[in-house]
């Protein structure tokens, strides 16, 4: 493979925005771009850093309230950039708290809004402690395949017209426990509340990133396959502790 295939990802506020390990998302990335010769450099984007140079992947991670709120006022001075590389088709993945800032707005349990930076036509709202968390192991259904992860999130998100979601749930809350949706899709950015984190336990979502990056910088640029053994392993075991539990507790409702 030639050295010259190479991609840049910028990853948003590492520090601050890295529950459940999503950090390990940049790592999945890395791995599998190295295994086929593509370089993948990553610049690490904190508060008040600048954003202007060209890249091909952009990540955000989840983190609490308070981070999140650090967050949402440093991510206001970078929307005008951001939805411009959104809208020239850069591939964007948003995990949890990133998801929440990529939408309209989130309204916390209590304070002030954040307002979010509008990639997403969604909003979220955290309904307060009274109403359970959404939380523990999900299985969605993603293009015929299905993803697994992790979520814990007190908000729940709402999709308008302008987005769709990114996956159907087959267990788990997903969105916001009513409609069925988990995450969301404009154009080559995705959100999601997967953590746990999400590529490493989902190779081929791993790899569409990777593809609309490549053919977006590189043109014509094939995706060679790999040989996932134990990637295909750890997924399915994931999806099988998932259907596990389903299959305990219908038992014990029974």
């Amino acid at each position: 493979m030639s050295s010259e295939v190479g991609l840049v990802l910028a990853h948003l506020y590492p520090s601050l925005m890295n529950l459940y390990g999503d950090r390990g998302n940049i790592i999945c990335l890395k791995q599998r771009c190295a295994r086929r010769g593509v370089r993948l450099e990553v610049r690490e984007i904190g508060i008040s850093d600048d954003l202007s140079f060209k890249y091909d992947i952009l990540f955000m991670g989840g983190g609490q309230d308070k981070e999140q709120k650090r967050a949402a006022d440093d991510l206001q001075e970078k929307a005008v950039a951001i939805r411009e590389a959104i809208e020239s088709g850069v591939v964007a993945l948003v995990v949890c708290g990133g998801y929440q800032l990529f939408g309209r707005y989130y309204q916390p349990a209590e304070g002030p809004r954040l307002e979010g930076i509008g990639v997403f036509d969604a909003w979220t709202v955290h309904q307060g402690s009274h109403v359970p968390r959404c939380i523990g192991n999900v299985v969605a259904e993603w293009e015929g395949k299905l993803l697994v992860g992790f979520e814990n999130h007190g908000g729940r998100t709402y999709l308008g017209p302008g987005a769709r979601p990114l996956a159907k749930v087959v267990s788990g809350h997903g969105n916001n426990s009513e409609d069925g949706s988990e995450g969301a899709v404009y154009r080559n950015a995705f959100g999601t509340y997967l953590h746990g984190s999400l590529l490493p336990k989902n190779p081929q979502f791993a790899d569409h990133l990777l593809r609309l990056a490549l053919e977006r910088r590189h043109p014509g640029f094939e995706l060679q396959a790999l040989e996932d053994v134990l990637e295909t392993q750890a997924h399915e075991a994931a999806v099988g502790m998932v259907r596990q539990r389903q299959g305990w507790l219908s038992r014990l409702l029974r």
